[in-house]
């Protein structure tokens, strides 16, 4: 068998891709299955057409009726009550020729093997005779009875490899039951009784079942494509929040003595690891992906080609090495880090709230004062959907309220409702843009605030986590403050939070909580990969026997002074 890799093979395979248009046309085109003959599952060679419009090679539809009783159209199965006389459709034939001199440009002429002087192209291989025969002595086959009860395939080098080697036959059959191919005289010695088709019937749907699994491949490089440009957008939002770190600390600490400017020093040498961390992280992940794709679009090529080859022998052989994807990394859960929480303003307060001095913390609070006053222009105005609401929260008539009480309402079980989970979501959801809500958490102990994808799960359990869509920030026990980050991050607040502020910028993946009154950011979600609609998400959680009873009320905003 030939090499599939071979440069000749490649360049057929790449003539083969093309579509060609007939001279004079400026757009119609037709694929090249309309070119092959359903018998030979190659190029029409002489085409005639029957009765019922359906096109042959005259010597396959020849062969065809010479072997049957009755004669009938092979792709209809229409039965002719007279012999129909085959003529040449010679339009049919002259385009394609000319297909056939687009796609084979770069094959090599198969020769006839009965030429004694200059040898002539070959227009047909008999697998009887074991010869390969140019149209002058191709001519008995079509005139002598005996002969045209012969096989003709379409010239080939390998003859060879066509022919059964114990029963010196023609390979005619495949072998379900072994996966080998087999002449007649095989099914009735070693292949007896074994499931056996026609080796075009079998090639047919092997070539069905390569084109599947060219889609997957296929399906796998552009994930891997997708998965670059994902990790290189998370190092540029990296990139810019780094920056705007290092600018934002740079302003709040040229205020402070040398001992303060001394762990901003610190501060900024960190950032920069954690930037070259990142980006030498996404250096190896991407060349890794590179690495993968080159190894699948070696295969995509290699498919490509068996899809297309005119060897059904060759095809089977090796189908079973080329059919199966190769070995690659599940990249599904791979992310690049991108995650400044111990860059925001509020660990950074945390981090250096021993040092800091009643200066810095003036200062801090400027900064997220104007920061408030920027990001509060996107305000909207939530209100909490009922029919989303698990059946023991309360909503107020006007939507702005919830509660949790301690009986269930008899309420629909509709998709939409929480059933396990003590949440409600907003009515409004966010696809694209910037927009920020707050909500006042005064006098409880225990809530969840956040945005959530709006198709997320809500007859189980929740972990809530970005990567099951939720992106919060949860109290519980009255002190304990945490983002819901993967793992969870505890918070340190210098105060108890009496209102929150929720601030989404959709295109930059940002999720950022504020403390509204304490003029200060509780966390921020950075990098995010959005790709679904989100809502609002609010959960007043259990009113733990009235200690937990007061609203989560979204209140009006207000702009910061």
């Amino acid at each position: 068998m030939s090499d599939p890799s071979s440069p000749t093979r490649v360049k057929r395979k790449n003539s083969m891709d093309k579509i060609y248009k007939f001279e004079g046309e400026s757009s119609g085109c037709l694929p090249e299955k309309e070119w092959l003959c359903s018998i030979c599952m190659h190029v029409f060679t002489d085409p005639v057409t029957t009765p019922c419009g359906h096109n042959f090679c005259k010597s396959c539809l020849t062969q065809c009726w010479d072997k049957s009783q009755h004669c009938h159209c092979p792709v209809c199965k229409e039965k002719f009550t007279k012999k129909p006389e085959l003529k040449i459709n010679t339009t049919l034939r002259k385009v394609a020729d000319h297909f056939k001199k687009k796609s084979g440009s770069d094959k090599p002429e198969v020769l006839c093997d009965a030429c004694s002087g200059e040898k002539l192209k070959a227009l047909k291989s008999c697998l009887d005779c074991r010869v390969t025969l140019c149209k002058t002595h191709l001519g008995p086959h079509y005139s002598m009875p005996k002969l045209k009860k012969h096989k003709l395939i379409n010239p080939v080098e390998n003859l060879e490899d066509y022919i059964c080697q114990k029963h010196e036959r023609a390979l005619e059959l495949f072998c379900r039951d072994d996966q080998t191919c087999v002449c007649q005289f095989c099914t009735e010695t070693d292949h007896k009784n074994h499931n056996t088709v026609p080796i075009d019937e079998e090639s047919r749907e092997r070539k069905t079942k390569l084109g599947k699994t060219q889609t997957d491949v296929q399906q796998m490089i552009q994930d891997r494509l997708k998965k670059i440009q994902e990790i290189k957008h998370s190092v540029e939002l990296r990139k810019r929040s780094t920056e705007k770190g290092k600018a934002d600390s740079v302003e709040i600490f040229t205020a402070l003595i040398r001992s303060i400017e001394r762990s901003q020093a610190e501060m900024l040498e960190l950032m920069e690891k954690k930037q070259k961390a990142a980006e030498s992280q996404a250096e190896g992940l991407i060349k890794e992906l590179e690495q993968e794709i080159t190894v699948l679009k070696r295969r995509d090529t290699e498919l490509e080609q068996l899809s297309h080859t005119e060897e059904h022998l060759h095809l089977l052989q090796s189908y079973t090495s080329t059919c199966s994807p190769p070995h690659t990394k599940n990249w599904d859960e791979v992310r690049i880090n991108t995650d400044l929480s111990e860059d925001t303003l509020s660990q950074l307060q945390e981090k250096l709230n021993e040092k800091i001095t009643k200066t810095l913390y003036e200062k801090l609070k400027e900064t997220v004062s104007t920061e408030l006053k920027r990001i509060q222009q996107y305000a909207v105005d939530v209100t909490l959907d009922p029919d989303t609401a698990h059946p023991k929260l309360i909503l107020s008539a006007d939507g702005k309220q919830v509660t949790h009480g301690d009986q269930r309402q008899n309420l629909p079980d509709t998709p939409e409702r929480f059933d396990f989970c003590p949440g409600v979501l907003g009515k409004q959801s966010f696809s694209s843009g910037r927009f920020y809500y707050e909500v006042e958490v005064r006098g409880k102990t225990d809530w969840t605030l956040g945005v959530s994808r709006q198709s997320i799960s809500r007859k189980e359990d929740i972990t809530l986590s970005p990567q099951n869509g939720f992106w919060t920030v949860i109290l519980r026990n009255e002190n304990q403050y945490k983002a819901c980050a993967s793992p969870p991050v505890p918070l340190t607040l210098r105060d108890k939070v009496k209102k929150v502020g929720v601030f989404v910028d959709y295109e930059e993946g940002l999720v950022s909580f504020y403390d509204v009154e304490g003029k200060s950011c509780i966390y921020s979600f950075t990098a995010q990969p959005f790709a679904e609609t989100l809502c609002p998400f609010l959960s007043p959680s259990t009113n733990k026997v009235g200690k937990n009873s007061a609203p989560l009320i979204i209140s009006p905003v207000f702009k910061s002074e």
